[in-house]
């Protein structure tokens, strides 16, 4: 989770080396971006490159059909966290007019692939106040979703002088969704308020925090997994001894990171009778967008219905 995990240390590694590789093989064949991409000022769509498909819905929605948006990870299978990105990946992003990145130390593959070339890059975790090192999953906030939109929406205005138009109405039918989507969360909040949960991984912090509900998680497990260790066996102790209490409404399930621990703390919940919320990070292909897949999770938090 942390930007300074081993993880993340070892894919910064590989994409220096495959940097130096891109750029050696782009100085021996001649090959510039200019080429390779369309101008940002020219009559075709703009290239944009989202490290994440969560961000490549919004981009999307935001670009109409003046931006043909591309993701890198689109499968809800793969933890972005983990991905170590290959040669044709950063070839993708040091092609683009427009790079999309989480930051907050989730893609800094991304990031450091599009140092590469003449990019105009969108850092999420900037553009919503946050650093590394804090909970990367922005876009389950909606703070740090509006915060996108706005970065985006003016990355694209700069990019298309005289397009100016077709990027607000865009980003105008885009607030409406997220109105929409803010109002349900208004509504859920109503039955969510002061509810109490523990989450096996931190994903849905931001969707809790913002449907009012408090965080019960031991903190000693909460530093193992932030820090991806195992968490002590007084961790795994205290998580079951909550979760018997009763004080619980409901376990978060990251099924993007599940393992033997994670399992075997959903078999206690459903024991207890603690209703499990299954979550991924990815974006699934069933949802159009962020809107819709957001919507759909607020809709499924138990007790979230009056």
């Amino acid at each position: 989770m942390h930007a300074s995990s081993p993880r993340l240390r070892r894919t910064r590694t590989l994409v220096a080396a495959l940097l130096a590789g891109l750029t050696l093989l782009t100085s021996l064949t001649g090959c510039g971006n200019s080429e390779a991409s369309s101008s940002p000022t020219g009559s075709g769509p703009l290239q944009v490159v989202a490290s994440i498909n969560q961000w490549q819905s919004l981009a999307e929605d935001l670009g109409g059909d003046q931006a043909q948006v591309d993701t890198i990870l689109s499968n809800t299978s793969t933890d972005a966290h983990d991905y170590e990105p290959t040669t044709a990946d950063i070839a993708r992003i040091s092609r683009a007019d427009l790079v999309i990145v989480n930051g907050a130390g989730i893609d800094d593959w991304a990031a450091k692939a599009a140092e590469t070339g003449q990019v105009k890059l969108v850092d999420i975790s900037k553009a919503s106040g946050r650093k590394a090192g804090d909970n990367p999953h922005l876009w389950f906030s909606s703070q740090g979703r509006s915060a996108a939109a706005k970065a985006v929406h003016e990355a694209y205005r700069q990019l298309r002088p005289g397009r100016e138009a077709d990027f607000d109405k865009a980003y105008q039918d885009w607030q409406v969704r997220q109105t929409r989507l803010d109002n349900l969360i208004a509504d859920a909040r109503r039955q969510t308020q002061g509810r109490h949960y523990a989450a096996t991984e931190s994903a849905a912090y931001y969707l809790c925090h913002d449907l009012g509900m408090e965080d019960l998680t031991p903190e000693g497990y909460l530093r193992a997994a932030a820090n991806e260790s195992e968490p002590s066996p007084e961790d795994l102790v205290a998580f079951r001894h909550l979760l018997a209490s009763g004080q619980l409404d409901m376990l978060v399930l990251n099924v993007q990171e599940v393992n033997r621990t994670s399992k075997d703390l959903a078999i206690e919940a459903r024991k207890a009778h603690v209703p499990v919320f299954e979550v991924s990070e990815q974006r699934p292909n069933k949802y159009r967008n962020l809107e819709d897949w957001i919507s759909a999770l607020v809709q499924r938090v138990p007790g979230a219905k009056a």
